[in-house]
């Protein structure tokens, strides 16, 4: 296969019948042949809507089996597409139709009253579809990509993905990079890594557990299937489905967030016994900070499959560690693949190694936030060097520590303190699912260190939550400094946590300092 032939279609003859994705659920497969077809119609129906190449295509909807199948559509019209998360607020998903100018929306049943809301709220689309039902004002998907014709367009070249930040912070901001202008099967620098570093080939089975509008979830399905694997996608998250997943189906490739191994790991240890996990050869995790006895645990338990990886949406850098080379530095999220790391203090002036500051890449990554040009312009240095606003250290073989998100650093008396160190330690408490730490306010000191915990069993009242506090509290003061160690402790059913792992911290935090006058 060459390396301009990267595509579903290079595949049709190869292999037509094999499973391009699987439904976890329903066990509903696409083969390369579907997938192909599919994409070549829905190419054809985005141009005959009236979408030109570099036009945006925007879709809400849950982990549907069109899902990627739209996305491979959208790349062989030549636009950016953009998946918005299903999770979403009418509101704010009009918001994000409006800011990408998206010309095509497609939704489901699933966000009927949303769809309904969007016919005012969004009118510059010009054409909206709905799949397995017609929604007022809506064509039915399945219905008019069917009267396509199911042939690549004459001047066929890919389009790319513009994704949403989280929005964890403030409005969410399209991550916008240029078109490629290739031809179709020209692999991007992701396939690369995910050929290249994971082995991802056509004997690939690759599960992907985690919501496919997220940036991971959906740009590494896509390069498994540019090497002709197997992408078999669950629905939602579920641990016990999970084991079940990678041994049914012979899983060899997968990708994880740390929240989902923290839940597979509080299973009881006769329930994972049951599952045979040997066939998986990689274990990717991301997007958040895994503790170190979390990674240590699910090393032990799956063996030396584990990779880890620190980048953002916006492509600016890549770093990366195996099993091997963590265990030698524990904490670490790699050394650069792509780019070079640069960790700069308050005053623009590179620290020695081993200090912190925040970390910048030099690399030749071009990226800017669709319409906001003063964030993009806070992202970038003097010298030309990128951000994600995260806060960390190399140490001398260059291994990168993260420290935290700038954003939640707590300033306590002058002192300044990371919650992520607190959260590591407390989520690997017996009683504790799930935990976040920030700064609430101090009339003394400023802030001083809160966590509000999501609890294996919620308190009964008051004196059992007291008593759970207590418990937590000198846990925290076996393993952290005093200054670190949470003041007091909040309980919560559930913590407001992306479906991807991303923690809405902010969202608490802002609880908090609602009646101060002040954020800080």
């Amino acid at each position: 296969m060459s390396q301009d032939q990267l595509y579903p279609g290079a595949y049709v003859e190869q292999f037509g019948d094999k499973a391009a994705y699987v439904m976890a659920s329903t066990g509903e497969s696409v083969s390369y042949r579907e997938l192909h077809e599919r994409a070549c119609r829905i190419a054809q129906l985005i141009r005959s809507s009236g979408a030109q190449p570099g036009d945006h295509v925007a879709w809400c909807m849950e982990n549907h089996p069109w899902f990627l199948s739209i996305a491979w559509g959208s790349l062989y019209a030549g636009v950016y597409f953009t998946a918005i998360s299903s999770r979403l607020t009418s509101e704010e998903v009009a918001y994000i139709v409006n800011d990408c100018g998206a010309k095509v929306f497609i939704t489901t049943p699933h966000k009927a009253e949303v769809a309904a809301d969007l016919i005012e709220s969004t009118p510059d689309v010009i054409a909206r579809f709905s799949l397995d039902t017609a929604l007022p004002g809506y064509g039915r998907f399945e219905d008019a990509v069917a009267a396509q014709p199911a042939e690549e367009l004459a001047d066929a070249t890919a389009g790319v993905d513009m994704l949403y930040s989280s929005g964890t912070t403030g409005r969410p901001k399209g991550v916008k990079t240029p078109l490629p202008g290739a031809s179709l099967g020209t692999p991007e620098p992701l396939y690369m890594l995910v050929a290249g570093l994971f082995g991802a080939n056509s004997d690939t089975t690759y599960l992907s557990p985690a919501p496919l509008y997220h940036a991971a979830p959906l740009r590494f399905c896509m390069q498994v299937q540019r090497a002709g694997g197997t992408v078999v996608v669950m629905e939602h998250f579920d641990p016990v489905e999970t084991l079940r997943l990678i041994q049914d189906h012979r899983a060899t490739f997968a990708q994880f967030v740390p929240t989902m191994f923290v839940r597979m790991l509080k299973l009881p240890e006769e329930t994972r016994a049951e599952f045979d996990v040997s066939s998986l050869k990689v274990a990717v995790h991301a997007a958040a900070p895994c503790p170190i006895a979390v990674k240590e645990q699910m090393i032990e338990w799956w063996g030396p499959v584990l990779h880890e990886y620190y980048a953002g949406t916006e492509g600016n850098g890549f770093c990366w560690t195996n099993s091997e080379d963590w265990l030698a530095h524990k904490g670490t999220v790699g050394r650069p693949l792509i780019g070079t790391l640069h960790i700069i203090d308050d005053a623009g002036e590179e620290v020695p190694v081993g200090e912190i500051g925040t970390v910048y890449f030099e690399s030749e990554a071009n990226f800017s936030y669709h319409n906001d040009p003063d964030k993009t312009a806070e992202s970038y240095n003097s010298s030309g060097f990128s951000t994600l606003g995260d806060i960390g250290r190399v140490d001398e073989d260059g291994f990168l520590y993260l420290t935290d998100r700038r954003s939640y650093m707590i300033i306590s008396g002058g002192v300044n303190i990371y919650p992520q160190e607190a959260e590591n330690v407390l989520t690997m408490h017996p009683e504790v699912l799930d935990v976040a730490v920030f700064g609430v306010p101090n009339e003394d000191f400023g802030e001083e260190v809160k966590a509000v915990v999501q609890p294996i069993e919620m308190p009964a009242d008051a004196e059992v939550a007291k008593e759970l506090e207590a418990r937590l509290i000198a846990y925290a003061k076996e393993h952290l400094a005093d200054v670190k160690v949470p003041r007091s402790v909040d309980f919560r059913q559930e913590l407001p946590r992306h479906p991807t792992g991303k923690l809405y911290k902010r969202l608490l935090r802002d609880e908090y300092w609602a009646d101060q006058g002040r954020s800080i």
